[in-house]
This record gives structure tokens, sequence and C-alpha cells, in this order.
């Protein structure tokens, strides 16, 4: 019995890079962009959002973060990222605004080197300290203990405070410049911090260890951000235009990461702490994975960045605005759409692409297959308008209607029946794609017909050939097969050669195209060897 006469499949080319990662998707769902100027413009230093609560604990995350710019301090709500509070009873330029983690109290500092605490309700003034001499840079309450804080000033001392008494329970000293930076380490236990300097060190301290810092990273330039992850066992600093990861529990770093042109200003936690984002002064947003630590994702801004942070909304552990201050003076907040708003959106696209193609009633049928039971049942004889038209019901049951295979292309009747160069002129002359000259091309040459198929043409019947030679010879999907079939024309046609002027100028642009396809990749060689001996060359050290 003979084998059923088959098509021809379509050869399945190689997938190329995809035009969007997941990555890249999910930062460009931060669509609704609000833009907040701060007063008299002066530069947005510090955004911070109350500490999470410990597992164990029952407390309520609250809704509210904090921006600095200038001599005041404004809670915003992550709800309707509108102001709710304003604090502006500093004495200078006030410094890293911090929330407690149920939102009653707000701890800053300001450059004459007091520290204050204020109740957000009533903005009345609950404690003052004045132990630094100089600016306060940073101060942080404890993400476990919500009477513990720590502060780190340009005096080159950090130190811890317990809110209801009136001097710091404990000092620590042995950085050799400003403190510009600092955080608890993350877990349940509040004795332990680490802090940043410009003396170019990260030094780990213990409040049950007497002396000095208990653990110190040596960098090369100062140290602008620390950000301790959620494991306790790993830090991030980041020093001019570099990030460092560094394990505590080895006492090295372990990664180098290096994406930015300019100083690293500014280190947060995103989904889930599966994500770091740094920001600089070069403008940059840069997304990194914590497995790796590739940048998966980014954002380029007018202005340099001088404070960044990722808030999510009502406890919620699913990210919701991205906030990023500006030297210029601007409050950036782009907000994340939910999953039904995201829907809802993608349909509305659909549906006005359709439009725009006149494909309205198919995109309406496709539609009305994808309602489920439920919602027919609910609206089943709603679109009922009346008798109209009898219903006949026929006796008997119905007879299915046999399938009938859809009949061959010309082109593959003519490659079955060995009229090889009928095949090739069908597609080259009926608009076909690419891919489909490329599947004919493959099987001439299973076929070893390549030759027979090219061979006794005329200028006409030559030129489809060399117009698609031309056009898809830089593709590294078709270049295999178009070096051979080149190969083949030039060997049959070149004593024709000076003859048409048609027949030379293409075969001119055939010959320019390759010879520019082999310069490329030689200087794709060029840099591969430059770039390997660069990252050979590149050491490791932080």
């Amino acid at each position: 019995m003979a084998a059923p006469v088959t098509k021809l499949p379509q050869i399945q080319l190689p997938a190329g890079p995809a035009p969007e990662t997941p990555d890249q998707r999910y930062w460009r769902s931060f669509r609704s962009h609000l833009q907040v100027p701060s007063t008299s413009s002066y530069p947005v230093t510090h955004i911070t959002t109350p500490a999470s609560a410990p597992q164990h604990s029952t407390a309520a995350s609250s809704d509210l973060f904090a921006v600095t710019a200038g001599p005041r301090v404004q809670v915003f709500s992550s709800r309707t990222r509108k102001v709710i509070k304003t604090i502006g009873r500093f004495d200078d330029v006030a410094r890293s605004g911090d929330i407690r983690r149920d939102g009653r109290i707000l701890l800053a500092g300001d450059d004459t080197g007091t520290i204050q605490a204020f109740d957000i309700n009533s903005r009345a003034i609950l404690k003052t300290w004045k132990e630094h001499k100089q600016p306060v840079w940073t101060t942080k309450f404890a993400p476990s203990d919500l009477t513990t804080l720590m502060s780190a000033s340009d005096d080159r001392t950090v130190r811890l405070w317990d809110l209801p008494s009136q001097q710091s329970t404990r000092l620590f000293s042995g950085h050799g410049d400003y403190v510009r930076t600092g955080a608890f380490l993350s877990g349940t236990n509040s004795d332990i911090l680490v802090s940043g300097s410009y003396d170019e060190t990260v030094r780990v301290w213990d409040s049950r260890a007497p002396g000095g810092s208990v653990m110190t990273f040596k960098h090369r330039a100062p140290v602008e951000c620390v950000l301790p992850m959620p494991s306790g066992t790993t830090v991030l600093a980041s020093s001019d235009n570099q990030v460092s990861v560094l394990d505590l529990v080895a006492g090295k770093p372990l990664q180098l990461l290096k994406a930015h042109q300019k100083t690293v200003t500014s280190l947060c936690l995103a989904s889930k702490a599966s994500r770091v984002v740094a920001a600089g002064l070069d403008g940059h947003l840069k997304v990194f994975e914590t497995m790796g630590w590739n940048v998966v994702a980014g954002y380029k801004y007018p202005s340099a960045i001088l404070a960044v942070s990722v808030i999510s909304s009502g406890g919620a552990p699913e990210d919701k605005h991205l906030v990023v201050g500006l030297q210029s003076g601007l409050l950036s907040v782009r907000t994340r759409s939910s999953q039904q708003e995201q829907k809802r959106e993608s349909e509305r696209e659909r549906e006005m692409q359709a439009l725009m193609q006149g494909n309205l009633e198919e995109h309406d049928r496709k539609k009305s297959k994808k309602r489920s039971r439920k919602w027919e049942r609910t609206h089943r004889g709603m679109d009922f308008s009346g008798e109209g038209a009898d219903i006949v019901i026929e006796d008997g049951p119905k007879r299915k209607k046999k399938k009938r295979n859809k009949p061959m292309a010309p082109w593959q009747t003519d490659l079955r029946r060995g009229r090889y160069g009928a095949a090739l002129d069908r597609v080259l002359h009926k608009s076909h794609r690419s891919v489909t000259v490329f599947t004919l091309l493959v099987a001439l040459r299973h076929r070893s017909a390549t030759r027979t198929a090219l061979q006794g043409r005329d200028e006409v019947s030559l030129q489809p050939i060399l117009r698609w030679l031309t056009k898809n010879l830089p593709d590294p999907r078709y270049v295999a097969v178009a070096v051979d079939v080149s190969l083949v024309v030039i060997e049959l046609y070149s004593m024709h050669l000076g003859q048409s002027q048609g027949f030379d100028r293409q075969v001119r642009e055939l010959r320019v195209k390759a010879r520019r396809e082999v310069d490329r990749a030689q200087e794709a060689c060029q840099t591969r060897g430059m770039l390997g001996l660069l990252m050979a060359a590149g050491g490791t050290a932080v």
C-alpha cells in the first residue's frame, strides 16, 4: 500500500530574543506617573518606609512613607499618593525622616546635629537629642523594637538610642571620616548595626560586644549607602559607581556590581527581596536579580537620583509604588496597576486594535467564546427579541461532515513531481514569506536538486533569486543556505558577467552585502577577544 502524500512541513526557525523579558514587562507596569515638586526646589535627599514587622508580630504595617527635602519632612499616604502631614520644625536642613512601623512617630535629624521624634498626628515634638556635634545623616527605628533607634553623623560616630531615655545608650566610634549611612541588620535582633563612612569602610557593630567594630570591609571610595538583606548574612554597600555584595559569615565580598557610570547614591529592596534597586547620579535606575546579580530592568530620569524606594500598599507584599527623589527637587511616583486594571487595559487595547483593523465582529465572536458557563446561564435569554422565524426540528441524527484536507500549494505539487525550477519560481513570484523560500531551498538541497532548479535561466528569471539572496544573506538563520545558493549561482552564470547591466548590478550588490557581513563578523571576533582580556584582567577586590 502506497504511503499517503503529505505536505512539506515548514521549517521552524530558532526563536530570536524576546522583545521584552518578564522583568521588563513587570517594571513597565508602573505606568501611573505622578511628579511632585518640592518647596523651593530643594533636592529630595531621603525616602523611607516603615520597617516591616517581624513574622511573629501581629502589628499592622503602616500605609505611610516619608520624603525629606530641605528643612521639612512630608508624610505621604501610599493609598492616595497625597501629602497628609508636613513637619518643618527644624533649625536647618532635615535628614533621613523615618516612620516607626506603627505609623505614630516620625524620627529625623538635621544639619545642626539635633535628632527629634515627632508625633505624626499632632506634629508635636516628643523627644530631642543633641549629643551629635555635626549633621546627622541617618536616623532609623529598629525593625523589631518600637523604642530602639540608631543614628549616624558627620562627627564620625554611630549611636544607639532608647526612646524614653535622655541620652544615647551606646556610642560606636571607629570611623575616620563622615558616617553618611547606617542600618539595623535584618532579623529579630536589634543589637547588630552596619554603617558606611567616607573613610571607605563598612563596619559592623554589636552592642553586646565591648570595644570597636566586630567586622570591617575596606572599599576603594567613600561609602554612600548600605542595605542589609533579609537573610541577615548579606549586606550591600554602594561605593563610587559600584555596589559590593558582602558576606558577613565568610567575612569577604561575594560580588561587585558595575552597572552605573556615576556614584550610586541609594539602594532598596523590591519584589519580596528578590530584586535590588540601585540609583545613582547618572540618572539611571537599575534593577538587579539576587541570584546571579544581573541587571533585569531599568529607568532613565532627567536628573541625578538621590533617593529611591519601592513601597507596598495596605500591608500587601506586592510592590505598589516606585518612588524616586531627584536632585532637581522633583519627587517621581510611579504606581503599578492591579491585575484587574491590567486585564481591563489589555482588553481595551485589543478591542481598539480590532476596531482599527476592521475586525471588531471577529473580536466580539472570539470574546463570546471565552465566556464561562456561569455567565451564559446568567445572561441566557437576555438577547431574545421575539419569534421571528420558524424552528424546524429535523428527524434522525445529524451526519458528521468529513474533514477535507486542504489542497497542496502549487509549489509543493511542482516539487513533488520534480519540477524544481517551477516550484522555485512560484515561491519567489507569489510574494511568499522568506521562511517558505527557505523551506523550499532546504528541500532542494536534501534532494541534490539546487543546481537543477537554478540552471537554464535568463536575466529576468534570475533576478528574484538574486534579490532574495541579497535581502536574507545578513540573517543568521538563512546565511548557510544563502551562501550555498549564491555559490551555485556564481558558478553557473559567472561567464555572463559584463553582458547585462541589471545582472552585473545585482551581483555587485550581493558582493557588497557579503563583504560587509564578513567585516562585521571580524569586528565581532575582535570585540569578543578584547572583552575577554578585560574580564580576565579585572580583579574582584572591593
